[in-house]
C-alpha cells in the first residue's frame, strides 16, 4: 500500500460526516458540479458614477482608450415597459459561473468556513496516494502541444481528404474509412487534434453534400469514436493519466488491458450504428452527390490558416448560403493546406515521445521512479522551437498575406457601408417623393408605403449596379464613379493604415497587446494557434476538483462511499462489480464535473475500498477478501467508462464535448442538450455492454479469484 494520507493501521472514524463542515463540504461539491452541467451568469451591480470613475481612472493610467459615452452607459441601459431604453443609476457585469469558476468558488468557500485547509490544498495540488496532479497536468498539457502542432501543420485535414478520394461517392464506404480513420488517429494522438480538425471537415464535407440532409450520423459518429479509441494509450486522455497513477499501473500493462475491449467495441458499433441508429439514406447516402470544385479555386495555391485574414473575405462568405459560400466551403475540403515539414518533425517528435515514455515507465521499477513530463516537456519545447523558428524564416511572407488579406477585407466592408448608406439615401428619397397623401390621412399613409418599397428596391438595384457590378464600365468609370472606395485619395473610408496615419491615437496597454498579438500571429502563425488551442480550462478546473475531492476524504465521504461500493461487490461478485462500476462511471461523468471529476472521485473511492479491506486484514477480520480478478475488474471497468462516457447525455461529460459543441456552434450547426441525450443513449448503450462483455472474459482469462493482499 503506498504511502499517503491514511496510516496503515489507523481506524477510519466515520462519525466525522455527522459534522457541519463535513455536510457543507458534500452540499458544495454536488453544487459545484450542477453548476458545471448548467453554467449561467448572475448579474452584479454598481454604482454607474463608480464604473465611470474607474474606466477613466483605466485610461488616466493609459490601461484603456478613453472611454466614449456609449462605453460609459452600455452596462447602465435598461428597456422599460414602454420599450424606452433608459440609463440605470447602476452598472450591470454578468458573472459567469461555469467549468472554470464554479469549483474555484467552491474550494474558496470551503476555505473560507475552515472546512478544508493548507493540508487539502496542499495534496489536492501536489498529490497524495500515487495521483500528483502537477505531474499530471505538464505531461497532458506539454503533450496536447505536440498533438495540436501536428494538427495546425494540416495534415489531419490533408489525411483525412485522402480518405474522402479513397472513400469515392458511395455512403457507406466513405462512411466506415472516415470512421476507421478517426479512430486510429485518436489512438495515438489523443481526442483533442481529431475534435478540433475533424468536426470541422464533417461540417464542410456534409455543407457540399447536395443529398446529405443532416450531418447527424457523421459528426456523432466522429464523437463517439474519438472518445472511444482515447482509451488505448494512457497518454491520449487526462482520465487515463490520473487512473494509471493512482493504481500506479505501467503504461504498456495499461494498453494491453484496453486494446482488446475497445478494438471490439469499435468493430461492433461500426455496423450498429450503420444499419440501426443512423440507418437513413437522408443521413448516409448510398451515393453522395458532391459539388463540384472549379478548376480556378482547384488550383489555387492554399494558405496556412493560422495566418490572421489569409484567405481575406472568403473567411466571412464561406458561411453564408448560397453557391458562393458552398464553394468556399468546398474549397477547405479539396485544396486543403499542408506543411509537409512540420507535419513530419511533429510525427517523428510524437512517435519518439510515445516510445520513450513506454520504455521509461515499463524500467521505472529497476530503475528510480521520474515523472514522466521529464520526457514530454522537453519534446513540446523542441517542437515549440521548430514553430518559432520556422515561423520566423517565413515572417516575411506570412507577414505579406496577412497585410493583403486584411486589406481586402476591410476593402469590402467599405464597399458595403457605401452600398448600405446609398440604399439608405435612396429609401430615403423614395419615401419622400411618394410621401403621404394630401389629406394626411392614415389609409393615404399605409398605401403609399408599398409602393415606396418597391421603388426603393428598383433604386436599390440601379445603385449597386452603378456602383461595382455593371460590366459595361471600364475600371476607370468606375473609380470615377466610387470617389470612397479605398485607395483614392480623396475617400472618406480609409484603410487601417491611412486612419492610424490621419488621426493617431494614444497608445495604451490594451491596444499594445492587441498589436503585439497580431504580430506574434503574423510571425509565428503556428505557434500563436497551437497556444490559444491548448486546453489551459483543463487546470484550474482539474486543481480545483482535486482539492475538493480531497476535502471529501478528509470528512470522511469518500470512506462512506467506498463502504457502499463493498457492499454492492459483496453481493453481485465480479460481474456485479464490472456492471456496477460501467454504470457508475458513465453516470457520474454527467454529473460529477466531467469524466476527470468521475476518474479522480472513483480513483479515491477504490483506494479507499482497498484500505479498508487492508485494514479488515490487518486485524483478521476479513471475511470476504477482495480478489485480484475483482479489483483489477473494477479499474478497468472504471477506464472504459470514463472515456465512453464523454457521449453519453450531456456535453459537460468531457472538456471534448464542450469543443465539439463550439466548432459545430461556429459552422451554423446548432447541437441541443435533448437531442444530443437521445442520440448518444443507444450508442453509449452498446459500447459499453460489449465492453464490459470483452472485459468479463479478459478477467476471467488472465486474473485469479486469489485474494489482494495475497498477490
Amino acid at each position: 500500500m503506498a504511502e499517503g494520507t491514511q496510516s496503515d493501521t489507523q481506524p477510519l472514524d466515520y462519525d466525522q460526516i455527522k459534522d457541519w463542515r463535513s455536510i457543507v463540504t458534500l452540499v458544495a461539491f454536488v453544487l459545484a458540479n450542477i453548476v458545471v452541467l448548467f453554467p449561467f451568469h448572475i448579474p452584479l451591480f454598481a454604482p454607474r458614477k463608480l464604473y465611470h470613475v474607474f474606466l477613466r481612472g483605466l485610461s488616466i493610467l493609459r490601461i484603456t482608450s478613453h472611454p466614449t459615452q456609449d462605453e460609459l452607459d452600455r452596462r447602465s441601459q435598461y428597456v422599460d415597459p414602454d420599450g424606452q431604453v433608459k440609463i440605470s443609476a447602476f452598472a450591470r457585469f454578468d458573472f459567469p459561473l461555469n467549468i472554470v469558476t464554479a469549483p474555484l468558488i467552491a474550494d474558496l468557500f470551503l476555505l473560507a468556513i475552515l472546512a478544508i485547509g493548507r493540508q487539502e490544498v496542499v495534496e489536492g495540488t501536489w498529490g497524495t496516494e500515487n495521483i500528483s496532479p502537477v505531474d499530471i497536468m505538464l505531461f497532458f498539457v506539454s503533450l496536447a502541444y505536440i498533438a495540436i502542432s501536428i494538427d495546425a501543420s494540416g495534415v489531419i485535414r490533408f489525411l483525412a481528404f485522402k480518405v474522402l478520394q479513397w472513400g469515392g461517392k458511395t455512403g457507406h464506404r466513405l462512411f466506415f474509412y472516415l470512421y476507421a480513420f478517426w479512430f486510429i488517429l485518436t489512438s495515438f494522438v489523443g481526442n483533442d487534434p481529431v475534435i478540433l480538425s475533424g468536426t470541422a471537415f464533417l461540417a464542410y464535407m456534409t455543407r457540399v453534400s447536395s443529398n446529405i440532409v443532416h450531418p447527424r450520423a457523421w459528426i456523432y459518429s466522429q464523437f463517439a469514436v474519438a472518445n472511444i479509441g482515447s482509451a488505448i494509450l494512457v497518454s491520449a486522455n487526462p482520465t487515463n493519466l490520473v487512473l494509471a497513477g493512482a493504481f500506479e499501473i505501467k503504461f504498456v500493462d495499461y494498453t494491453a488491458h484496453m486494446i482488446v475491449p475497445v478494438i471490439i467495441t469499435g468493430i461492433v458499433l461500426f455496423p450498429f450504428l450503420l444499419y440501426v441508429v443512423f440507418n437513413s439514406e437522408k443521413l448516409i447516402p448510398p451515393s453522395i452527390q458532391m459539388h463540384e470544385l472549379p478548376e480556378e479555386m482547384r488550383m489555387r495555391k492554399p494558405v496556412n490558416p493560422n495566418i490572421p485574414h489569409a484567405r481575406g473575405p472568403a473567411e466571412q462568405q464561406e458561411d453564408a448560403p448560397g453557391e458562393q459560400g458552398t464553394l468556399l466551403s468546398l474549397e477547405e475540403i479539396v485544396n486543403p493546406f499542408l506543411d509537409r515539414k512540420g507535419a513530419i518533425f511533429g510525427a517523428v517528435i510524437m512517435a519518439a515521445t510515445l516510445v520513450a515514455v513506454l520504455a521509461v515507465n515499463a524500467a521505472a521499477e529497476s530503475t528510480e521512479k521520474k515523472p514522466v513530463f521529464y520526457i514530454t516537456l522537453p519534446a513540446a519545447f523542441i517542437m515549440l522551437i521548430w514553430d518559432v523558428v520556422f515561423g520566423w524564416l517565413h515572417r516575411h511572407e506570412t507577414r505579406e498575406i496577412a497585410r493583403k488579406g486584411r486589406e481586402e477585407l476591410e476593402r469590402l466592408r467599405v464597399q458595403q457601408a457605401l452600398r448600405d448608406q446609398q440604399e439608405q439615401e435612396m429609401m430615403t428619397a423614395a419615401l419622400t417623393k411618394r410621401g403621404p397623401s394630401s389629406d394626411g390621412s392614415v389609409s393615404g399613409q399605409t398605401t403609399a408605403l408599398p409602393d415606396a418599397g418597391l421603388n426603393a428596391e428598383k433604386n436599390t438595384e440601379d445603385v449597386i449596379s452603378t456602383t461595382g457590378d455593371s460590366p459595361e464600365k471600364s475600371p476607370t468609370e468606375k473609380v470615377k464613379e466610387e470617389p470612397n472606395i479605398p485607395g483614392n485619395k480623396d475617400s472618406k473610408f480609409k484603410t487601417p493604415g491611412e486612419s492610424e496615419r490621419t488621426q493617431p491615437q494614444r497608445a495604451t496597454l490594451v491596444s499594445k497587446t492587441k498589436d503585439t498579438y497580431r504580430w506574434a500571429q503574423e510571425t509565428f502563425p503556428t505557434a500563436t494557434a497551437v497556444i490559444a488551442h491548448l486546453p489551459f480550462a483543463l487546470i484550474p478546473f482539474a486543481f480545483s476538483m482535486f482539492v475538493l475531492v480531497q476535502g471529501l476524504v478528509t470528512k470522511g465521504w469518500v470512506q462512506i462511499f467506498a463502504l457502499g461500493w463493498d457492499a454492492w461487490v459483496k453481493k453481485t461478485g465480479t460481474i456485479g462489480a464490472i456492471g456496477g462500476m460501467g454504470f457508475l462511471s458513465v453516470l457520474l461523468c454527467n454529473f460529477s464535473g466531467t469524466n476527470i471529476g468521475t476518474t479522480i472521485l472513483l480513483s479515491r473511492v477504490i483506494q479507499a475500498w482497498r484500505h479498508i479491506h487492508h485494514l479488515d486484514h490487518i486485524n483478521h477480520i476479513d471475511s470476504h477478501p477482495i480478489t485480484e480478478r475483482m479489483f483489477w475488474a473494477t479499474i478497468y471497468t472504471m477506464a472504459l467508462g470514463v472515456n465512453y462516457g464523454a457521449f453519453s447525455s450531456a456535453f459537460s461529460a468531457s472538456l471534448a464535448g464542450l469543443l465539439w459543441r463550439d466548432i459545430l456552434s461556429k459552422k451554423h450547426i446548432h447541437v441541443k442538450r435533448l437531442d444530443f441525450a437521445t442520440v448518444n443513449l443507444p450508442i453509449i448503450a452498446i459500447a459499453m455492454v460489449v465492453g464490459c462483455v470483452v472485459l468479463i472474459g479478459e478477467m476471467w482469462l488472465f486474473k485469479s479469484e486469489t485474494p489482494l493482499e495475497a498477490v
